[in-house]
């Protein structure tokens, strides 16, 4: 007799499950045109997307495929969520089904999940994304992070199958004073290390200084005094990553070794 095929036991625990419409589009945009997902889309052979932990709306993951799909049509999208509660029927291409860290047994090429481990003990971190990176397909990557409810500040950490690749923050131009009010939206790996000594509390300081610095050119907007601000990162020795396009966000990417835990 054929045994019949079950799907992993969900691991990991129900978090608070809030979330909004368009409370992700930083990311999401983000995700369309970085040049490492960009690649990671359009070479796979199964262009599988899990959106983990999506809370007690489907409205970002939905979101995300509309997005994604502009860079690889015929991506298949599965949200994933613990709560049974919470899984809905499909729509739009989309599936829903229960699953958590195991992933509920799929082999996806990109992982995002936000809002998610911000509820979590910080102990718990490393183990989380290990769980995540063994399930990826060859070349896979994850982003996750953590946004306000929003969605005007976020920040988050790039992973592939080794570990974590880069860090980075975004935020509504309009809305944030200097580049250190994002600490509070830091990721659990990070959030605690924010204090003198590390590398994440070195990299906002500095980020401020130049902020400052770059203030002649508040007249033109807070985009172009960012652009300036950028430059005077890299002229004091820090990797930041130039983007493809002109930004409607204010973004500051950095190689995750600038804010590696000591």
């Amino acid at each position: 007799m054929s045994r019949s095929h079950t799907t992993p036991r969900p691991v990991g625990v129900i978090t608070r499950g809030t979330t909004g419409i368009n409370r992700l589009r930083r990311s999401d945009r983000w995700l369309v045109h970085d040049p490492s997902v960009h690649r990671a889309l359009t070479r796979a052979a199964e262009p599988l997307v899990v959106d983990l932990g999506y809370g007690a709306s489907p409205v970002t993951t939905i979101e995300l495929a509309r997005r994604l799909r502009t860079v690889r049509p015929d991506l298949r999208m599965v949200g994933l969520e613990i709560d049974p509660a919470r899984v809905v029927p499909g729509r739009e291409g989309v599936v829903f089904a229960r699953g958590g860290f195991e992933m509920a047994g799929l082999r996806p090429v990109l992982v995002r999940a936000f809002n998610v481990l911000r509820q979590y003990p910080e102990e718990a971190v490393p183990e989380a994304w290990a769980s995540l990176r063994r399930r990826l397909a060859p070349g896979g990557l994850i982003i996750e992070g953590t946004c306000d409810e929003l969605g005007r500040r976020c920040v988050w950490v790039l992973l592939d199958a080794d570990g974590p690749r880069s860090l980075t923050l975004a935020w509504d131009p309009h809305t944030v004073e200097r580049p250190s009010d994002l600490a509070e939206r830091l990721p659990k790996a990070l959030i605690h290390r924010n204090v003198p000594g590390e590398r994440i509390h070195h990299l906002l300081e500095l980020a401020d200084r130049c902020w400052a610095t770059a203030a002649p050119h508040a007249p033109f907007g807070p985009r172009a005094r960012w652009r300036v601000a950028c430059q005077l990162l890299r002229d004091a020795g820090i990797e930041v990553a130039r983007p493809r396009r002109r930004l409607r966000d204010c973004v500051l990417t950095v190689p995750w070794s600038c804010v590696q835990p000591s």
